[in-house]
């Protein structure tokens, strides 16, 4: 009989839920005992984009919605199609007969947990924000591990065997040196870094802030400047920036760019980063030792970016700015403040650092095969 094992793994909606439920999957593949990975999840968003990177894992689609918060017709059109996937979901258990099933949460993840439970499936499930959501609400007390990337969310979690591992997060920021990434990105080693991004979207108050902000940054404080857009934003920020700043071009301190493929360059080149406060970026902040200053987008569901900010806050490794605060003159005095403590705030997020917080999930996610 053969010790290879076979997981379902399940989590998405958003990249919150998803990024790192693929870090995850990506340390099951270099486990010699791993012998096959499956994903659920709906072929209409993002997971399955970010799947196709992964050819050794089989993606098996599910139709599954975001639950409507109002009693109508729509929320029982959701029920029906929250039974259907999860009828399919069984029929894929039957199917592949998982050892394991480890979920990110998000409403995607629904379906999973609830045939696990129905078919006496060993489940793990992981809660990658402060507040935490519905779905990991509903699984936590039959889930064989509970694990955390926030301490706040024990409070709402029912479970005797929570375990607070940070989130998972990509090998290479365990590889990567800060001199590594400066050298990459050609920054000069001895450049105080500051670092604004909005992730993969991009942040368009950041941006419009940090445009302004740009000449004085570089020439008044001697820092090296980078600015992530994100894609929809590049042409709207450069057209900007070249009306308030002609010469920026010319600026061998200014890295203007819509994304990093690679986001660990940026950020372990960095000093101080200026973001959103989602849930994977907090952990790559908290994980390359950075001083933040946090601008949680207002409109994120539960309101849980103000939420994971106010956590780092309270913890000092970051200073916290509202969206609708966030100008050139505010931000300006933030940067001030992060400068003139950045190294207190760094050794207190290198106080928080996990050995290897996906590592230590790979192993409990093992343990609760029977």
């Amino acid at each position: 009989m053969s010790n290879n094992k076979t997981y379902f793994i399940s989590g998405g909606g958003t990249g919150g839920h998803i990024y790192p439920a693929f870090t995850v999957i990506e340390k099951l593949l270099k486990e010699s005992d791993t012998e096959k990975i499956y994903f659920i999840g709906n072929p209409n968003n993002l997971e399955f984009e970010i799947a196709k990177k992964y050819p050794q894992v089989e993606f098996l689609p599910i139709d599954v919605s975001g639950m409507p918060r109002k009693l109508n017709l729509a929320l029982i059109k959701w029920g029906i199609q929250l039974f259907k996937a999860y009828l399919k979901t069984c029929s894929y258990m039957k199917k592949y007969k998982p050892d394991a099933i480890f979920t990110t949460g998000g409403y995607v993840s629904a379906p999973a947990v609830l045939a696990s439970i129905t078919n006496k499936k060993p489940y793990m499930i992981h809660d990658c924000d402060s507040v935490a959501g519905l779905v990991s609400k509903m699984a936590a007390p039959k889930a064989k591990i509970v694990s955390i990337a926030f301490e706040n969310s024990k409070k709402v979690l029912k479970s005797n065997n929570i375990i607070f591992n940070g989130n998972p997060v990509r090998e290479a920021f365990f590889t990567v040196t800060k001199e590594n990434a400066k050298e990459k990105l050609n920054i000069p080693q001895d450049k105080t870094v500051i670092f604004a991004m909005g992730g993969s979207q991009g942040a368009k108050t950041i941006n419009c802030a940090m445009v302004k902000l740009l000449k004085t940054l570089t020439e008044e404080y001697n820092a090296f400047v980078i600015l992530q857009t994100g894609k929809k934003n590049i042409y709207d920020a450069s057209m900007e920036l070249e009306e308030i700043y002609p010469e920026f071009k010319t600026n061998q301190n200014i890295l203007v760019q819509a994304y990093f493929d690679e986001m660990v360059y940026p950020l372990k080149a960095s000093d101080i980063v200026i973001a959103r406060a989602g849930s994977v970026s907090l952990s790559e902040i908290i994980q390359c030792h950075l001083a933040s200053i946090l601008v949680p987008y207002p409109y994120a569901a539960q309101d849980h970016q103000r939420k994971n900010a106010k956590e780092m806050c309270e913890k000092g490794i970051s200073l916290y700015l509202e969206d609708s605060d966030c100008n050139d003159k505010n931000l300006l005095q933030k940067i001030k403040e992060a400068l003139s403590n950045h190294e207190q705030m760094s050794e207190k997020a290198k106080n928080l650092v996990k050995t290897n917080p996906t590592e230590e999930i790979v192993k409990q996610l093992k343990s609760i095969i029977q």
